[in-house]
């Protein structure tokens, strides 16, 4: 690994002006990143990715790449491009625990962060570095959010949560697993409780459903369900998956791991919408596709699709009459998801847009003072990185609404 990745930094051009940082959401110095690896700064260039990104070593591994940072480097132009994620992962990996985080002496106030994702975790971190005393609250036993309940271990090792959990616990930050804000407690009572300001980064875990007749049937899944834990789901030897975003090819190809023979996925449209590296994984472990599918119901032996035309644009121009019935032993639903309404249905003055995301303003206040939000629950089912960029727009107008608040 480390040789294959001081021979890629020595491929980088130090361009004047470097198009993959322009490439990258959070703005990562990627040229002095390079740099500094050459010269044997290593510690030097941890602590500015970390600073920059505090979700770092696993934006890594989960980003776009092909899209952003590497897809904008010159040299992809006429070859390949420099493999910067392989650069960024190997510094991060390497120095994640020996980074020491400084942080303000504690200012006496408290800041709630509901929701252990990764917008959760960016506030989290950032906002300890500022003083402020953090309790992170989660549904679930472990932190992470859809990092760990939604990316298989074969993109994500787990064991980075885990580094993650004690590096929070390490500057001071509280977290409550198995703890339902808008179940037995409410926000109501993290005001009462001293809490200063609140976030919420809870993402979105609500199935987006297709409304045909069939999806409530044994042999129906939806993909962020079984994604949770595929231990427990028995889908047999024949499996077909409906939509072909990024979910779906983890969903393919967890199900191929956990012994599935033959996965199919179909697409309403002409064109997959899943990133081309995940799309050629999922064809290499032996993932098939079929296009221009319209789901009519699902019955007890799979799916029955009806074709769907379209004109050289896209825009569809028609059905056929007939009907195709796929039989598989399991039909997965992979078409996104949505925000659960909990926190909306309990909390007095928190609105939500007619999709179900959290209505803020351009700094990430809603719509009750003093409560914030980012993350997928405001912009919906989006990248990590694009999580931590608001996130720290975030973490700004929140210390500045205290600062401008009287401590309790």
């Amino acid at each position: 690994m480390a040789v294959h990745v001081i021979d890629e930094a020595n491929r980088c051009l130090q361009c004047k002006k470097p198009m993959c940082r322009e490439g990258c959401p959070v703005h990562t110095s990627i040229p002095d990143m390079i740099r500094l690896l050459r010269e044997g700064h290593l510690e030097e260039a941890a602590y500015m990715l970390f600073e920059n990104n505090p979700m770092s070593l696993v934006c890594s591994l989960v980003c776009n790449h092909e899209n952003q940072c590497e897809g904008h480097c010159v040299l992809g132009r006429k070859g390949q491009p420099v493999h910067i994620s392989s650069i960024e992962n190997y510094i991060s990996d390497t120095y994640f625990e020996r980074i020491k985080i400084e942080c303000q002496p504690k200012n006496g106030r408290k800041v709630a962060v509901i929701g252990a994702g990764p917008a959760g975790i960016t506030i989290a971190i950032l906002l300890t570095k500022k003083g402020y005393s953090v309790t992170i609250f989660d549904s679930r036993e472990k932190i992470g959010g859809v990092l760990q309940y939604g990316i298989p271990d074969f993109r994500l090792p787990k064991t980075i949560l885990e580094r993650y959990k004690e590096k929070l616990e390490s500057i001071g930050v509280r977290i409550r697993p198995n703890t339902t804000i808008g179940g037995a407690l409410e926000i109501k009572d993290l005001f009462r409780d001293g809490y200063e300001s609140i976030f919420i980064g809870t993402g979105v875990w609500r199935p987006k459903t297709l409304g045909v007749k069939g999806e409530s049937l044994g042999n129906v899944h939806f993909a962020i369900d079984y994604l949770v834990n595929p231990d427990v789901y028995n889908l047999g030897d024949r499996v077909a998956i409906i939509g072909m975003g990024n979910s779906a090819m983890d969903v393919a190809r967890t199900a191929l791991r956990h012994g599935a023979k033959e996965v199919t996925l179909y697409a309403r449209s002409n064109h997959i919408s899943a990133s081309k590296h995940e799309t050629d994984y999922a064809k290499l472990e032996g993932a098939h596709f079929c296009f221009n599918k319209g789901v009519v119901e699902i019955n007890d032996d799979g799916p029955v699709f009806r074709e769907i035309y379209h004109d050289e644009d896209g825009n569809v121009t028609g059905y056929s009459e007939e009907t195709e019935q796929v039989y598989a032993d399991s039909v997965i639903i992979s078409v996104s998801q949505g925000p659960k309404d909990k926190l909306v249905n309990t909390t007095e003055g928190l609105k939500a847009t007619k999709s179900g995301l959290l209505e803020t303003d351009e700094n990430g206040e809603t719509t009750v003072e003093g409560i914030f939000a980012s993350g997928d629950v405001v912009m919906g089912a989006k990248t990590v990185v694009q999580a931590v960029e608001y996130s720290k727009k975030v973490a700004e107008a929140m210390d500045e609404y205290m600062k401008a608040k009287k401590p309790q």
